[in-house]
């Protein structure tokens, strides 16, 4: 399946929170279907906490394909989703991610403590590289960038 109809199904025909989770899904394959399943579920948590933010969007599709920010937004919109294990390991950690960021703050099992940022060393260099750095999972760096406060209802 394409990127583009995954984007087009997600902003146009599913109703929330499916498009979300069709949303994180996609990204945690995309960044990260070459990592551990820690590395999968951080890169999860920092869309997650993006969202709550409400910097790049109120929910979990605005973050992830605003400007230049993961890689819904990057590649091309025909990159082809075609590893169906990879992508059954995405859907799982996507829900399984979301589940847990459902819990109350104290209960909520984090994998990267209030990063907002990561890179992967190999293919980026980013201005905020020198910010707080939180861990390093497989090849990609999550980084605390900024505080990030709760959106006000």
């Amino acid at each position: 399946m394409k990127l583009a109809w995954i984007l087009w199904l997600s902003t146009h025909v599913l109703p929330q929170p499916a498009a979300d989770s069709l949303c994180l899904s996609t990204t945690v394959y995309l960044e990260a279907r070459d990592q551990s399943v820690r590395g999968q579920q951080a890169v999860a948590e920092v869309a997650l906490r993006r969202r709550d933010s409400g910097l790049w969007g109120r929910n979990v599709c605005q973050v992830v394909t605003a400007r230049k920010q993961f890689a819904p937004s990057i590649v091309s919109p025909q990159t082809r989703l075609s590893n169906p294990e990879a992508w059954a390991e995405a859907v799982t950690i996507a829900l399984e991610s979301e589940r847990n960021w459902a819990l109350p703050l104290a209960q909520r099992k984090l994998v990267v403590p209030g990063a907002s940022h990561f890179a992967a060393s190999a293919i980026a260099s980013p201005s905020w590289r020198t910010a707080y750095e939180v861990a390093t999972i497989g090849d990609h760096t999550f980084y605390k960038v900024q505080s990030l406060k709760p959106r006000r209802s």
